[in-house]
């Protein structure tokens, strides 16, 4: 055999061993556009069609696998899911882990086209080929961008509003058992505050003081709401503004009239710039002070406080889509007496959100109908601002948190105020949701009988109210939610669907279920 004859052999051999172990690859353009979009849909199996056997099984197996776990996890570990979305270190984890994934995805898609395509392609069907993985990894791209969006609002909100236990101070929080946080806590109470601090106001006044008493087994609530005109407002005997205030926040010396600096609105101002530091290391002295107050006057012990910023409350409204509530009469839109803390000069309503039922209000229109009260009685304002937080409760659906959760959390994290720790979040989450299916009633601490005016208040007859409400032989029926019309605008005008029956009349000191009470009923005027 001639030297010519072996060489030529030699350069033959291994051209025949790489054609032995050559990928397969689709013949048309289109067949690996089709096969790279199964590889998209199944990652690892285009790796295995383009003859990466090994490394297309490992991805497969892997994708599985972490599909399966997430299944299990969201059906059976639903604490462990809690514990995990209220941890910020947890949560950055994740937004790492998210990204990671969502590289590791293109990659898989990439690959797996290049060992799909066929050798020889027009250049038409190469661009339609990198154009269609263009698209693909776009689409992986945008989803993953957002979910670690999400996952950071989440860290940012929890960080910013809920701090560690050793983190905060607070002179009136609870002791707790991290494991079990209700396990000494039969009922939950919680403060709920809303502070008038908006533009053309002077200092900070909490014209809504609400508490929600919460059965921490079934979720069912009792919802108390306290006058901002009541003077005399107790201390517990073992505090320290019992010893400066020992017959309640007011001046003797002034005499038996009204004053408004000792309205239980003004407390959380005027206590701590009278008497700084009197209740010791706390982040929120007026919090805390106005807790150890709504607790002697209802005779309950008061766990934790959460503050709404009034001016920033259209926020979350607006995040939410919007609330449904029924208007029973004329609510003002502005208005001032002229007289009075906070008051500027005499002004009329800018507008009237009218009467009608099933109303969707947008975030301005719920503010004012929690808030209006121009030729409006106290306890008519109180109704509307219960119905509000149950309208609000009642509007959050999953298909809303997962589209607008990071406007939501934006607007959480600038009005929220409180001294929950982050450590008991997931236990408080899984409470939230027994509180949405369960049982909510307003208690009436009959204002006729128990403070006519605001100046010396029964709070003895209150507390007595109280305990039979939230302790009762037999629980309240829980009425049939009305159905709801959201195809309002948001002006608050009037619907022209027929008026529903008139909800029942309440016996004084009784308790109403809010179905009941935020019902429609034209009859209603808001006075006293």
């Amino acid at each position: 055999m001639s030297r010519s004859t072996r060489a030529a052999g030699r350069r033959s051999a291994p051209r025949a061993n790489r054609s032995r172990h050559r990928t397969p690859r689709a013949r048309t353009a289109s067949k690996a556009i089709g096969l790279t979009l199964l590889s998209a849909l199944v990652p690892g199996s285009g790796l295995v069609m383009g003859g990466r056997k090994k490394l297309g099984a490992f991805v497969l197996t892997i994708s599985i696998g972490l599909l399966l776990l997430a299944a299990y996890v969201g059906l059976t570990r639903r604490d462990s899911v809690l514990a995990f979305a209220v941890s910020p270190r947890q949560l950055l984890i994740a937004t790492a882990a998210v990204v990671g994934l969502g590289a590791c995805w293109i990659w898989i898609v990439v690959a797996s086209h290049k060992l799909l395509r066929p050798v020889s392609m027009t250049y038409t069907g190469r661009l339609a080929g990198s154009m269609f993985v263009g698209l693909l990894c776009f689409a992986i791209a945008v989803p993953t961008t957002v979910a670690a969006q999400t996952v950071m609002a989440q860290r940012d909100l929890v960080g910013s509003v809920f701090q560690s236990e050793g983190d905060s101070k607070s002179a009136t929080r609870p002791k707790v058992d991290k494991k079990d946080p209700w396990a000494k806590t039969p009922r939950l109470n919680l403060l709920l505050l809303g502070a008038d601090d908006g533009v053309g106001r002077e200092g900070t006044r909490t014209d809504t003081v609400i508490v929600a008493s919460i059965d921490t087994k079934t979720g069912d609530t009792s919802l108390i709401s306290l006058s901002r005109n009541w003077m005399r407002m107790p201390f517990p005997a073992d505090s320290p503004l019992h010893k400066v205030y020992p017959d309640g926040f007011w001046d003797p010396n002034m005499g038996n009239v009204e004053q408004p600096e000792y309205y239980l609105d003004a407390m959380y101002e005027n206590i701590p710039r009278q008497h700084p530091g009197i209740l010791g290391q706390t982040d929120n002295e007026g919090a805390d002070a106005v807790k150890l107050a709504a607790g002697a006057a209802l005779g309950l012990d008061i766990d934790y406080y959460m503050q709404v910023n009034l001016a920033g409350f259209r926020q979350i409204i607006d995040a939410v889509g919007g609330i449904t509530v029924n208007v029973n009469y004329r609510v003002p839109i502005g208005g001032d007496y002229g007289a009075g803390p906070g008051s500027n000069s005499e002004r009329k309503p800018s507008g009237y959100i009218e009467p009608g039922p099933d109303q969707k209000l947008d975030g301005y229109h719920a503010l004012w109908f929690a808030r209006g009260r121009y030729g409006l009685s106290d306890p008519s304002r109180q109704e509307r601002q219960r119905c509000t937080i149950h309208a609000l409760v009642n509007s959050v659906q999953p298909a809303t948190l997962v589209t607008k959760y990071q406007q939501i959390a934006s607007a959480g994290k600038q009005l929220l105020r409180t001294d929950i720790p982050q450590e008991i979040l997931p236990a408080f989450i899984e409470l939230g949701l027994k509180v949405k299916g369960a049982n909510v009633t307003n208690v009436d601490l009959d204002k006729s009988k128990n403070f006519p005016t605001g100046k010396n208040p029964d709070y003895e007859a209150m507390q007595a109210l109280v305990q039979k409400a939230i302790n009762p032989k037999s629980k309240p029926v829980a009425s049939t939610p009305s159905t709801t019309a959201t195809k309002k605008p948001s002006s608050g005008t009037t619907t022209t669907k027929k008026p529903k029956s008139p909800k029942p009349t309440v016996t004084p000191g009784a308790t109403e279920n809010l179905n009941d009470a935020c019902a429609y009923n034209p009859n209603e005027t808001g006075g006293n």
